[in-house]
């Protein structure tokens, strides 16, 4: 293993939104990191104050790869990496520093950085970093590799490119086929206004039925499209839109994609109705709008510019000075 990558861990778990969250930190503080593959077993259910500082709950392989020598720096995302990361602190004598992103659900007190997004609400405290949406992968560097890749693909289609990404029924919300047709409806409408290309793409939360409905409203359209959908075996096209569409539309039940997409250059519109977002992700949604990041799906689409949102490099630059402490 070499050295300089065994001075910061990644805690990836099984939830691809919050890999991607730990990832762009990793990647935005431009240091070399060890990726960590943490995978549970039932107890990871329990709450943190029972999980405490052990390893309850995760699975015999994971364990096997955290051993010494210990990091200076663990980057854990969501409730329940906290319990590794604080057993790894522990089993280092206290040196190695927590940054934990999204609320750790136990003391505070606990972590050396913790870094939330405001629509979270939590309290402010010295060791809380409060950002402006959530951490993500994509780059100006990203953006430009995969416009690069994905242009002699999508580089003759008619202008504008509109590109949709549909995501899903989430734990608390059902993305149901009512707003998937209005959603469909609008970018349609919004293709044949402007003579220009749709980009579609869904995830493994659209569901089969709004699959299928998206796939036969798009085939009956008379628009110009190309759809991705998420269990193609061919390439995955996500990073090839948000760097070349002029238009961007997204659900708004994901914040990863909401905050993704006010990153890339496109206008950036959200699809959110009634029932389709947890409270607070519409507080997210309000705050995008508000500093003209995004705009509500309703009326007219057409391309705007818009400040772009990187949360990760804030976070990274407080990772970098708990390096330097």
């Amino acid at each position: 293993m070499n050295d300089a990558a065994n001075r910061i861990w990644i805690l990836a778990d099984d939830r691809a939104g919050n890999v991607n969250q730990a990832m762009g930190v990793a990647e935005a503080m431009n240091m070399p990191f060890r990726r960590i593959d943490i995978n549970y077993t039932k107890l990871a259910r329990l709450p943190n104050m029972v999980r405490s500082d052990t390893l309850i709950g995760i699975a015999g392989e994971s364990r096997a790869r955290l051993v010494a020598p210990w990091p200076d720096l663990v980057i854990s995302v969501g409730r329940r990496t906290v319990p590794v990361a604080r057993w790894i602190k522990k089993q280092s004598g206290g040196r190695s520093k927590i940054c934990q992103i999204m609320r750790p659900d136990c003391d505070i007190r606990h972590f050396d950085l913790i870094a939330v997004p405001a629509h979270d609400s939590m309290d402010p405290a010295p060791n809380v970093l409060e950002t402006f949406g959530a951490a993500h992968r994509i780059t100006d560097a990203r953006l430009d590799e995969a416009a690069q890749h994905w242009a002699p693909v999508f580089g003759n289609l008619p202008k504008p490119l509109i590109a949709v990404s549909v995501g899903g029924n989430t734990k608390r919300t059902v993305f149901t086929s009512v707003m998937a047709t209005d959603l469909m409806d609008r970018s349609i409408d919004a293709v044949r206004k402007t003579g220009g290309s749709l980009l579609v793409t869904t995830s493994r939360r659209t569901g089969r039925d709004n699959e299928a409905l998206i796939a036969a409203m798009l085939a009956q359209s008379g628009v110009t499209y190309r759809l991705h959908d998420w269990t193609s075996a061919d390439e995955n096209p996500y990073f090839g839109y948000l760097a070349l569409a002029d238009i961007l539309i997204v659900t708004g039940d994901s914040v990863s994609m909401c905050c993704e997409a006010c990153a890339a250059p496109g206008g950036v519109y959200i699809h959110a109705p009634d029932g389709i977002a947890a409270p607070r992700h519409q507080i997210l949604h309000q705050a995008l709008f508000d500093a003209g990041y995004a705009r509500p799906l309703q009326g007219d689409i057409t391309p705007f510019d818009h400040p772009r949102l990187y949360p990760a490099q804030d976070i990274a630059k407080r990772c970098l000075e708990l390096l330097a402490s």
